[in-house]
């Protein structure tokens, strides 16, 4: 419970450190918000009317605090340029990406693992090395180009997918909406399960190589029944630590997915955001993709002290 406690306690610490970074550098960045929003042609009186409509003109520690209130309560803001709140703009795409992120990262979980820990076991055998080579080049080819790949075959020469957009009726037609969705998740999984296959084989290979290992072995165990019963909980630790990485970090391979597919989720209001300085919605997107990523490292945390006692123990030592 202590550990815990002490966990959230800096998971709070992280996000209040992580909301002055993104909000201190967002106004740092060149560029005038008004000026964006008014366009050419702008007189001073204009320019000086919109900053004390939209906050700008005020001292940034006055911003900050005001902002980080209206967050605490639930409030985004204002979007600079629709004027609509930030908070209906990324619920209205959180059924694009969202959906997009856990299809993926739930295929590349499903492949990854049972590949990994095949291909340590196997590691000197023929397959073990091809899956471990095909791995290895997943990790080095740009998750766009096996997009484009993706869309060249399947969809312009196959004919079988859509090569991009999302229905406009959104989920009231399932399938179109599946189907539209097809190509992207298969592009995210293909590229964690790359990085996931490697890491997985590498903490196999790491319990594979343990004396405990080699001792059930000795007494007639089989490799698979070895390390099925005396193995997969110490692999469990690293492994659960790389699915919640991969986890957290689809939704920023989303953000980059979205864009080669042309699906209007939260990537393309990301990027369409920071084009027109619409900080309200830029600052709230980069936080909320800020704080995804602390809550998962903390839950992961979590985890692996419940997985391995070891962990709580070196703890309750040290303290």
């Amino acid at each position: 419970m202590r550990a815990a406690l002490l966990r959230i306690g800096t998971l709070l610490i992280s996000l209040v450190l992580a909301s002055v970074v993104v909000f201190v550098v967002l106004r740092l960045l060149p560029g005038d918000s008004a000026g964006t929003s008014l366009g050419v042609g702008t007189t001073a009186d204009q320019l000086e009317q919109l900053r004390s409509e939209l906050g700008t003109d005020q001292p940034v520690v006055t911003q900050y605090v005001q902002w980080l209130g209206q967050v605490v309560r639930g409030d985004l803001g204002t979007s600079f340029v629709s004027r609509l709140p930030v908070a209906d703009l990324i619920t209205q795409k959180l059924p694009i990406t969202v959906p997009l992120s856990l299809a993926a990262f739930v295929m590349a979980a499903l492949v990854s693992v049972p590949l990994g820990v095949f291909a340590a076991v196997h590691r000197r055998g023929p397959v073990g090395v091809a899956v471990s080579a095909v791995s290895q080049l997943g990790v080095a080819v740009p998750v766009f180009w096996v997009g484009v790949l993706l869309v060249l075959v399947l969809a312009l020469q196959a004919r079988l997918l859509p090569a991009g957009g999302f229905p406009r009726t959104g989920w009231d037609d399932p399938a179109a909406a599946v189907r539209s969705l097809v190509l992207p998740v298969v592009t995210v999984a293909i590229a964690m399960s790359a990085v996931m296959v490697r890491y997985v084989r590498s903490a196999t290979l790491d319990v594979l190589d343990q004396d405990h290992l080699r001792t059930a072995r000795s007494l007639g165990y089989g490799r698979w029944h070895a390390l099925a019963r005396h193995g997969l909980r110490g692999a469990a630790v690293p492994v659960v630590s790389i699915l919640g990485i991969e986890l957290a970090t689809s939704l920023l391979g989303a953000v980059v997915i979205e864009n080669v597919f042309a699906l209007p989720g939260l990537g393309t209001l990301l990027l369409d955001s920071v084009k027109a300085r619409d900080l309200p919605v830029v600052q709230a997107l980069v936080l909320g993709l800020t704080a995804v990523v602390l809550v998962t490292n903390a839950l992961v945390d979590l985890a692996q002290r419940a997985i391995d006692p070891r962990l709580r123990l070196s703890k309750e030592v040290a303290a």
